[in-house]
């Protein structure tokens, strides 16, 4: 019989050299995944957290607020509060429902987020039954413009929430929140960021 002798490889020689391994056992055991909706972009939970958490001295008080999206084709304007179970809208407008009351195009731009933010406001007033009291601006001009408490129950307070996006001067948000103003929202703000701003 013939008996061959074992086949030897030659040793394999390692081109990269010595690679340090930096996330070990250790480093994926004690890995915590962040929020779904931090991992997908969409929330940013600080600014949220300081939005929404209420006082504990003022107990179940809803904390409301006027959120504005801007997307490719739409704007939407939204008031909010939040519930251990989810946020709860209480009103809602979308620019795509500007031409029932003629405005037929440029749905997407500063003028159609104006428009938006005051339909919202109106529809909130009036499912409060507010809208006669405090029937916000009547002579619109741009000027600085808060609503004044009267006699009865006090204007509906809310505060601007802009997600994600960078609130440089004239960034369409504002002219949401300057139409919700004029529509007789009570709304903490400034002038300083509306367009044509000139320190």
């Amino acid at each position: 019989f013939f008996f061959s002798r074992p086949r030897v490889d030659p040793p394999l020689v390692d081109s990269m050299g010595h690679v340090k391994i930096l996330k070990t056992a250790a480093y994926h055991q004690r890995y915590q995944v962040k929020y779904r909706r931090r991992r997908e972009g969409k929330t940013d939970y600080l600014a949220r957290k300081r939005l929404v958490v209420q006082d504990k001295n003022k107990y179940g008080s809803p904390k409301y607020r006027l959120v504005v999206r801007c997307t490719n084709k739409d704007v939407i304007c939204q008031i909010m509060h939040s519930k251990i179970v989810g946020d709860v809208c209480l009103s809602a407008a979308y620019s795509h429902e500007l031409p029932k009351y003629g405005i037929e195009v440029g749905l997407t731009n500063y003028a159609a987020a104006y428009a938006t933010g005051l339909l919202c406001a109106r529809r909130l007033l009036q499912k409060l039954g507010l809208d006669e009291q405090y029937e916000g601006n009547d002579d619109p001009d741009g000027e600085h413009f808060l609503v004044e408490h009267e006699d009865g129950p006090r204007p509906f307070t809310c505060v601007l929430d802009v997600g994600l996006i960078r609130t440089t001067t004239g960034a369409k948000v504002f002219g949401a929140l300057k139409g919700a103003v004029d529509g007789g929202l009570n709304i903490p703000h400034s002038d300083k960021r509306f367009p044509g701003y000139d320190p």
